[in-house]
């Protein structure tokens, strides 16, 4: 019997979750399909119930239902509850799991990119502070020595997301990153700043120490104003695409039972839809 997953969003055509997906299937011969469903916010609910009927073995969810779909689900991993949010939908016995596989992903992406990067007592500095900084904090308490500064524009929104992850973190505005920077071993981006041109005014990358590694979750453009700054400068960068990959390979092993690798060749074949 054909085993069939999905990803979920409101709009979805953009998704490149196919694309890896329909790869890890061809790779491994195995009788499965992995679609993008358009499903609007009030119709979720009853796509819950196709999904508790056995129609899928599970999905991934994205913008802008990873928070609506925690409480669809029967059960969410701690993980998924401390993040506050949803990725990655299992369906058993009648019941949806929801965990959220984010966290995995940006270790994967440094890990194949960037070996060692962990290794020392590195403060990071962490921008902004919605969903997907909830799950790099959540990643840099189990893997990183120092302390995490959170900086956002809006001082309180970093400090809320501090006081709800317990963890060695600091929040700001962008005024302190000039104070921040030279104790620095990691830059983080987990805002939209970097899509369509925009970048950070206030950010000088001469500040940091050589050795520093910056990275950024946007993936579209692939080298971001951000990366493009910390290149110029001689630090060390990791793009956003690698995080995408890594953190799609947990749901396809859930769903189909195989372990995919993200090889070069997935990257590449991803790649080259960039842009496009």
């Amino acid at each position: 019997m054909t085993t069939k997953a999905f990803v979920i969003g409101h709009p979805i055509a953009h998704s490149r979750s196919p694309l890896i997906h329909g790869t890890w299937l061809a790779e491994h011969k195995i009788d499965g399909t992995y679609e993008a469903i358009d499903v609007a916010p009030a119709d979720l609910p009853a796509f819950f119930e196709r999904l508790r009927s056995g129609e899928f073995a599970g999905g991934n969810v994205t913008i802008p239902h990873k928070e609506a779909v925690f409480a669809l689900c029967d059960e969410v991993d701690p993980l998924a509850r401390t993040i506050g949010a949803v990725n990655t939908l299992v369906a058993r016995d009648g019941k949806v799991f929801g965990t959220n596989t984010d966290y995995l992903g940006f270790f994967g992406n440094l890990d194949a990119e960037a070996p060692g990067w962990s290794d020392g007592p590195n403060d990071a500095i962490v921008i902004g502070a919605g969903g997907a900084a909830r799950a790099i904090l959540v990643a840099l308490r189990r893997r990183n020595g120092g302390k995490v500064h959170v900086l956002n524009r809006t001082l309180a929104n970093a400090q809320a997301l501090v006081e709800v992850i317990d963890g060695p973190f600091e929040a700001h505005g962008f005024e302190d990153f000039a104070a921040l920077a030279g104790h620095t071993g990691l830059v983080v981006n987990t805002s939209s700043i970097g899509m369509h041109g925009t970048r950070f005014d206030w950010l000088d990358m001469s500040l940091l120490p050589k050795n520093s590694l910056v990275t950024d979750i946007v993936y579209t453009p692939l080298v971001t104003p951000l990366l493009e700054d910390a290149a110029a400068h001689g630090l060390q960068t990791v793009d956003g695409l690698g995080m995408l990959l890594h953190q799609a390979a947990p749901g396809f092993s859930a769903w189909f039972g195989v372990e995919p690798k993200v090889t070069p060749e997935l990257r590449a074949r991803v790649e080259a839809t960039l842009g496009h």
